[in-house]
């Protein structure tokens, strides 16, 4: 796995909009290293769903999403959602703490 840490320190600037001709938001990320990332409104919409759940509920600490081809959806979504994956919090915090070990983050934990 190729891993890269990106921080806010390593943001050029992020494009949030709905492009030209298009339907759906798309968020993009310049970094200063000149790599650009471009993220989907579904990609955006499935991962703040993510973010949100384990930000708000009281007592789910890490959630673990999916990407999954759907064959049944609600109408206007899109075929393919990141869905959460059934697994204890503390085994996907082990693997976040894994990676960010692997990345050679300088990131403190907190004990």
């Amino acid at each position: 796995m190729n891993i890269e840490y990106i921080k806010n320190e390593d943001i050029e600037r992020v494009l949030i909009g709905v492009p030209s001709g298009h339907k759906h938001v798309r968020m993009i990320f310049i970094l200063k290293n000149k790599k650009c990332l471009v993220f989907s409104e579904a990609t955006i919409a499935n991962v703040l769903r993510g973010f949100i759940l384990v930000k708000t509920h009281p007592s789910i600490s890490a959630i673990e999403l999916k990407g999954v081809k759907l064959e049944k959806r609600k109408h206007g979504f899109a075929e393919y959602q990141l869905i959460e994956v059934e697994k204890e919090s503390r085994k996907i915090e082990d693997e976040i703490a894994s990676v960010l070990y692997s990345s050679g983050s300088t990131t403190t934990a907190v004990p």
